[in-house]
């Protein structure tokens, strides 16, 4: 009969190539009534949509198993060799017209960029060729369940078979209360074994974290049951975790370490640190721009070739946008001024931030690079203003003008200033930025219609 036995899933070769693994159980002899059957409806859904990411790595189906009959078959065929009944539906229809038909279902349409555009569809049979379902989108209409169901046949479909197995427990564990005589064996307790000094007392609260916990005979250790929905607890140190977290974090004694360190600040993030309160201080506002770039950002926009960039690309990028990591932090301030335009004037934003150049000598190929940049936006360009900035980083820093060890500049040529208003800064004998107006086409290409001048030093050279 259908209430006792083993049921059996068989998985063909086909499913290899659109979704390879599946796992089921079967509930016996459930009891639902209105409450318990839209709890396993919702608990299904809320699986669906966290650990099953929204049905990409699982999907689940469950069934009358007294409308079925088994062994089932989990295989994969041409969309227009699946026919079926599908759940709430009045008629059949194969697996292509299903797909137009959801298109414009509010619910299932989410899910049908996961097969559409395989080969072969999923779907699983009965010993009978009646269709179960088509994971992941819809279940066949012949074995829905009810509130009369008294035998539910879980399946869980899926591209991660870890992820099923952990999805199949949870489904079996919360609803086995509700069968009268549970015929299953599917979760298997895992056991740790502790050791503790106050073994009574952490027995205790890990039983109170629903981790059923008994201390051993020899008074040393202490045995831990761990449920099949606890999924997380992978080691030992998951279950001092719930340990600590049931004595309450805030109630754990505050003690000298063992060990005598001092901990300090890394200099480059104290130098950081002190240049942004102070260039706050001289009236400039903090920006933080994204790190990724596109390549027109750090290079056409700037009237520079990529390159001569030394740019870090992105091998698969998602967007235009992130294309490459950015080699300069003006461009990330020009498209901060460029979003902000509808601001009173003038504009002063800075940003302290590592940008990323590629290096031949690092075990890596890039490195990291530290630096200050500062925009001044306003109806004049305003060299003074970032000529006036520059020498109260170099105040601050207490280096004086003049050559050899103190600051000085001198006219340079580049690309994306204004020629002959730019000019290369050097500081203890050493080349670290440049400051100066930046030139009209410059401006034009980041959408913005008045001058601007700009200020860009390496700060790694004062550590």
């Amino acid at each position: 009969g259908q209430s006792v036995g083993l049921v059996n899933l068989l998985i063909t070769e086909e499913t290899t190539a659109v979704r390879p693994h599946a796992v089921a159980a079967v509930l016996r002899n459930i009891t639902f009534t209105q409450e318990r059957y839209d709890s396993f409806i919702e608990l299904q859904e809320k699986l669906h949509q966290n650990v099953c990411r929204k049905r990409t790595l699982v999907a689940i189906g469950t069934h009358d198993l007294d409308t079925i009959s088994g062994p089932f078959t989990y295989t994969a065929k041409p969309p227009g060799d699946i026919r079926f009944k599908p759940l709430n539906q009045a008629k059949e229809y194969t697996a292509q017209e299903l797909m137009s038909l959801y298109k414009t279902d509010s619910h299932l349409r989410h899910y049908l960029h996961i097969i559409e555009d395989e080969a072969v569809y999923p779907v699983i049979y009965d010993s009978n060729g009646i269709v179960l379902s088509m994971p992941p989108i819809i279940n066949g209409d012949h074995s829905k369940i009810s509130l009369n169901t008294k035998n539910v046949f879980i399946e869980c479909t899926a591209t991660d078979l870890t992820k099923a197995k952990i999805v199949l427990d949870m489904m079996v564990t919360m609803f086995c209360e509700y069968c009268y005589l549970p015929m299953f064996n599917v979760c298997n307790a895992l056991m740790f074994v502790i050791p503790s000094e106050s073994t009574e007392h952490i027995a205790q609260l890990l039983t109170k974290m629903c981790l059923r916990s008994e201390v051993m005979s020899d008074g040393e250790q202490i045995e831990v049951e761990i449920p099949p929905t606890r999924s997380d607890v992978i080691h030992a140190c998951d279950i001092m975790e719930d340990a600590a977290m049931a004595y309450g974090f805030n109630n754990i004694p505050r003690t000298t370490p063992r060990t005598y360190t001092i901990a300090n600040q890394l200099p480059l993030n104290k130098l950081s640190e002190l240049l942004r309160q102070d260039l706050a201080a001289a009236g400039f506002t903090e920006a933080l721009t994204f790190a990724l770039c596109s390549q027109e950002d750090i290079a056409d926009k700037l009237l520079k070739n990529i390159s001569e960039t030394r740019a870090c690309r992105i091998s698969n990028p998602k967007t235009a946008e992130f294309q490459v990591a950015r080699t300069t932090l003006l461009s990330g301030l020009l498209k901060t001024v460029a979003a902000n335009r509808k601001m009173p004037l003038p504009l002063r934003l800075f940003e302290i931030s590592d940008v990323v150049l590629k290096d031949e000598s690092k075990d890596v190929g890039a490195r990291n690079n530290r630096r200050l940049c500062a925009v001044y936006y306003n109806k004049s360009p305003g060299f003074e203003v970032i000529h006036g900035l520059m020498d109260r980083v170099m105040q601050l820093l207490e280096i004086k003008p003049g050559q050899g060890n103190g600051y000085h500049i001198q006219a340079a040529d580049d690309s994306t200033f204004f020629p002959g208003r730019c000019a290369e800064i050097f500081a203890c004998g050493k080349s670290i930025g440049r400051l100066g107006v930046l030139h009209p086409d410059v401006i034009n290409r980041f959408e913005l219609t008045m001058p601007c001048s700009a200020l860009d030093i390496d700060i790694e050279h004062f550590l």
